[in-house]
């Protein structure tokens, strides 16, 4: 706890803006020379000293120089910054007060000094820490250079030092009026930056939406009112579940964007919750694959070698969007070059591994070289908001690496990632847990791993091994239909290309229920799964990997899989069940409804506002009320409530609040207020039904 105050501290006494910095060298680096000649021959005081006023003036001016300092220095430049203004005001003022024997104009200066660095450092325990340094060292500095002089005061001490409270009362004053104003300056530009982030950051997964919309669209046959006047081909379904897939995984994106600038404003640490251990060959090449690209022209521009992978603690979604930027911004300056190339790879190293990005473009001048990871920082791309790049030195900082730019102007631009080596120990350790828990899940099943490649087979049985999980194994799609048709399987895990039947084929077989067993298929390809998704679904695969296989989403993907299984067993009851659906949007209960119907739920009562919704509780028994948070008239909040304390037959329904808020303090208040669980929309169809059947 006081560990985090004092870093609270220092970072509040620590105001290094551009201001601060400026004021510093273009007013104190000349007054230092100034106080020179001034005091020395036009006031005739009895010391100055020329080089203590040279080393003031240039330490004053090198505060100028920040953005020019060596990168590995950046993270040091506070505590420069503190040592500078120790030196030049306290150090300097008082040992100058001693030096000339409490010379009258040197105690209007300490005054003047104090007003002054409360300015620059307005938290009050940095301010008496930064007073102190530089005041104890004027007195050593004194005792060692003062030959013996004996210092007589010649003023009213009570009455001076009563001027210096007030001034530092009054300094303070000010200083905190000012950091108010200035916190509501930078509150709106703060907004307004937010507001086109938000807009910048969503035309991508929008785009992508209504280019993808506008494929499907392309690919329907025409309407005619006696039918329609040809039959879908083969290859034009395929391109319409890839739309599908296209466009639902753009709007995944975008609610990701939204959930990341949610955090950033509510100054929320999402590593902590949300980090796990990532290949960096396979989500880099996850993001390659989702990235929207405007033409097949640009995904060919992109290059990645995969042949030194690694593993690295992150956030997923905060990764992709990295490479998303890094993709976007190189991708925006080759439009002009169609012989132009982004080149990506992975280096490994003692400390630090490496995720490279190198483009062939016009690359960066040396001056701006050293602002590029600036907020606000923007140079030859219209529309940016100079944002992205401060957002990956974020992200990497946050990982506990950095991300750098090295580049030549008419060459290249290269930035690379750099990620704390992962030690052998703490990789055994995440894997142990991940076993542990996944175990209880796999106790008692036997699962069937059909691929054509023999040691492929061999290195996911291993990773299965240590579950306990009984495995048997095929080499084709014929194999995979005899075995099923002779033995007991839990589930299914193969390739997508197997032969003879291919993983659509079989998933398809095997939940006909028809002869063969129906089970669960999980299926991987070296493909982006996204591609598959849609007919994936429709085939009744269960979960898509991509290849390479990793074991956190195998296990994750093998662990959904049996559990959708069984949560299937248990949504057959849920027909007879009454649910009433609230919520003020039309739109949104017609899409609820329809996933409700999806999951057997066919008795479902609508009501709009909170005042209906508990009319209809007094007049009917219900088994789930699914009540969205904000609406008029009455919100959710105040219905929970009032069924709660209320004492009617439905006091005790369970109640899934819906809301567009992820707020963990808005979660926390519909707990409170008597609900069981919260779904945040657009509602995912798979968590709704999870969370009714765990509250049913």
């Amino acid at each position: 706890m006081i560990r985090s105050y004092l870093r609270k501290a220092f970072g509040e006494g620590t105001m290094i803006s551009d201001f601060n910095l400026r004021s510093a060298a273009l007013l104190g680096a000349p007054a230092q020379i100034s106080f020179y000649f001034l005091f020395k021959y036009v006031f005739g005081l009895p010391y100055e000293n020329a080089a203590i006023r040279f080393a003031a003036a240039l330490l004053s001016f090198s505060v100028l120089f920040r953005k020019q300092f060596p990168e590995q220095l950046q993270k040091y430049f506070p505590y420069y910054w503190h040592f500078s203004i120790i030196f030049v005001l306290p150090f300097i003022f008082t040992f100058y007060l001693l030096m000339n024997n409490f010379h009258e104009l040197w105690l209007y200066w300490e005054i003047f000094m104090l007003f002054i660095l409360i300015t620059y450092v307005p938290n009050w325990l940095i301010f008496l820490v930064d007073l102190f340094i530089g005041v104890a060292a004027a007195i050593l500095m004194f005792l060692l250079l003062s030959n013996g002089m004996v210092l007589d005061p010649r003023f009213d001490i009570p009455l001076y030092s009563i001027v210096i409270f007030f001034t530092v009362a009054a300094g303070y004053i000010f200083s905190y009026s000012n950091k108010k104003g200035q916190l509501a300056l930078e509150k709106n530009a703060a907004l307004q930056a937010l507001a086109v982030g938000i807009a910048h950051e969503m035309r991508n997964p929008l785009g992508q939406v209504r280019y993808n919309l506008d494929a499907i669209q392309d690919e329907l046959p025409a309407y005619h009112a006696a039918g329609t006047s040809r039959e879908l081909s083969e290859d034009a379904l395929g391109k319409l579940y890839a739309g599908i897939a296209q466009g639902q995984m753009a709007v995944n994106r975008g609610v990701q964007v939204i959930d990341m600038i949610l955090e950033e404003v509510r100054n929320e640490d999402p590593f902590r919750s949300g980090s796990t251990y990532l290949s960096a060959v396979a989500v880099t090449r996850k993001a390659l694959d989702e990235y929207g690209y405007e033409a097949d022209e640009e995904r060919w521009k992109v290059h990645f070698s995969s042949e030194n992978d690694f593993m690295f603690k992150g956030v997923e979604s905060m990764y992709v969007f990295v490479i998303f930027n890094l993709v976007m911004n190189a991708l925006y300056f080759l439009r002009l070059d169609p012989k132009g190339g982004i080149f990506i790879n992975t280096a490994l190293g003692e400390r630090f591994n490496s995720v490279i990005v190198r483009d062939t473009g016009p690359g960066i001048s040396k001056e701006n070289l050293t602002r590029i990871f600036d907020p606000f920082f923007t140079s030859g791309k219209k529309g940016g908001t100079g944002l992205g790049l401060a957002y990956c030195k974020r992200v990497m900082r946050l990982f506990g690496g950095d991300i750098t730019c090295q580049s030549v102007q008419g060459e290249y631009t290269e930035f690379t990632l750099s990620f704390p080596v992962i030690c052998e120990e703490e990789l055994f350790r995440f894997e142990e847990q991940l076993f542990r828990d996944n175990r209880e899940i796999f106790i008692g099943k036997r699962l069937l791993l059909a691929d054509h490649d023999t040691a492929h087979r061999g290195r996911i049985a291993g990773f299965l091994w240590p579950l306990g999980v009984e495995i048997d194994t095929a080499g084709d799609g014929g194999e995979v239909l005899e075995k099923m048709s002779t033995g007991h399987y839990d589930l299914l895990l193969c390739e997508m290309e197997l032969p003879v039947n291919d993983g659509y084929k079989l998933a398809s077989l095997l939940n006909s229920g028809q002869e063969i067993q129906s089970v669960p298929v999980v299926v991987y390809s070296g493909e982006p799964s996204y591609l598959y998704s849609g007919r994936a679904e429709k085939s009744g695969i269960a979960e898509l990997i991509s290849r390479p296989i990793m074991l956190q989403p195998l296990l994750s993907a093998l662990s959904s899989a049996l559990t959708v299984t069984s949560t299937r067993v248990a949504s057959r009851d849920l027909s007879e069940k009454n649910v009433l659906l609230v919520d003020d949007s039309s739109v949104n209960r017609v899409a609820v409804k329809g996933m409700l119907h999806h999951i057997g739920i066919d008795k479902v009562v609508e009501a709009s506002n909170g005042i209906d919704a508990l009319e209809i509780l007094e007049r009917m028994q219900l088994d789930l009320l699914l009540l969205d948070i904000q609406m008029p008239v009455l919100d959710g909040l105040e219905v929970a409530k009032r069924v709660r304390q209320g004492s009617s037959a439905n006091r005790m329904v369970p109640i899934v609040a819906m809301s567009g808020e992820s707020d963990s303090t808005i979660i926390e208040d519909a707990i409170r207020s008597g609900m069981n669980a919260y779904l945040v929309k657009p509602v995912d169809r798979l968590l709704m039904q999870q969370k009714i059947l765990q509250v049913i």
